[in-house]
């Protein structure tokens, strides 16, 4: 997926050669390195164990459980009937579905509501990249990704993660 969106901006970006030779100011923006610094990653990381966490302890425990009948099964296994091995058994397939069923609910809960969140966490950034490129003249802010050199002083970055340190 980012090989396709930084694939893209490198096609329009070339494709906007003609308008970029009129352009006065042109930005980049690390958009991963952004993400990775901002605060309210932290917290929105903190929010979602929260939010998940007694569903997290609960298949870790059936985890536990089945790994504790695993052990059983090999150390006592010998000495078991063999009413005692299949209803141990039967146990073990309960708990492996139980586990498998709530372990993929849980991923895709958690996948969707970090989705969420992160779409939220972009449309400050985009804001954030907005007011600065209005407040100092940019015609054009690219990600860096799409470009193979930029001075140092065109790296808005740092710029953005203040504005969003701040607004926090």
């Amino acid at each position: 997926m980012k090989k396709i969106v930084n694939r893209t901006l490198v096609t329009l970006a070339f494709l906007a050669a003609p308008m970029m030779a009129q352009a006065e100011k042109i930005a980049v923006v690390d958009m991963g390195g952004v993400f990775e610094q901002l605060p309210q990653r932290e917290q929105t990381s903190q929010a979602l164990k929260a939010e998940f966490g007694d569903r997290v302890a609960e298949v870790q425990k059936m985890q536990d459980e089945m790994r504790g009948l695993v052990e059983k099964q090999q150390r006592d296994g010998a000495l078991m009937s063999d009413a005692q091995k299949t209803e141990l058994v039967r146990k073990m397939e309960s708990l492996k579905s139980d586990f498998q069923l709530k372990g993929k609910a849980l991923d895709e809960d958690m996948r969707r509501r970090q989705g969420e969140e992160q779409n939220k966490l972009l449309v400050q950034v985009q804001k954030a990249i907005n007011a600065i490129a209005e407040k100092e003249g940019y015609d054009m802010v690219l990600q860096s990704g799409a470009v193979i050199y930029v001075k140092p002083q065109a790296d808005i970055s740092a710029k953005v993660v203040e504005a969003l340190s701040k607004a926090n």
